[in-house]
């Protein structure tokens, strides 16, 4: 029953800015870390940022830290990730998971796409 439902890519130019949402249900949101990850055609999903279940701590990938916040609302169990300073290589499918910088869960949802193109 755990679902989770990326919104909020599209098309955008670089340099501009987007904001991912994940609306989850199905779980206790605020007793897990969240995640988001991509994945670009051809290659292995990757971890892009993870955030605590109290959301005090916060760890980035090299690639995205300082142009990409994670954050979180307990209070909606919804997790975001602020995208600034967008390049063309971060265009990917973007999906959120209810694990942590060390782990993954089994659980994804549909992705939302984010391309990054002039």
């Amino acid at each position: 029953q755990v679902q989770l439902v990326e919104s909020g890519g599209g098309l955008v130019q670089p340099g501009g800015s987007l904001r991912l949402s994940c609306a989850a249900s199905g779980f206790t949101f605020s007793n897990y870390p969240m995640s988001w990850y991509r994945q670009a055609p051809g290659k292995e999903r990757e971890l892009v940022a993870s955030i605590s279940f109290t959301g005090v701590t916060t760890k980035y990938a090299t690639f995205a830290e300082g142009r990409f916040t994670i954050a979180r609302d307990n209070a909606k169990s919804s997790v975001t990730l602020q995208m600034n300073s967008l390049k063309p290589e971060d265009t990917a499918m973007y999906y959120c998971n209810n694990g942590g910088w060390s782990f993954r869960s089994d659980y994804w949802g549909q992705g939302t796409q984010v391309t990054v193109s002039s």
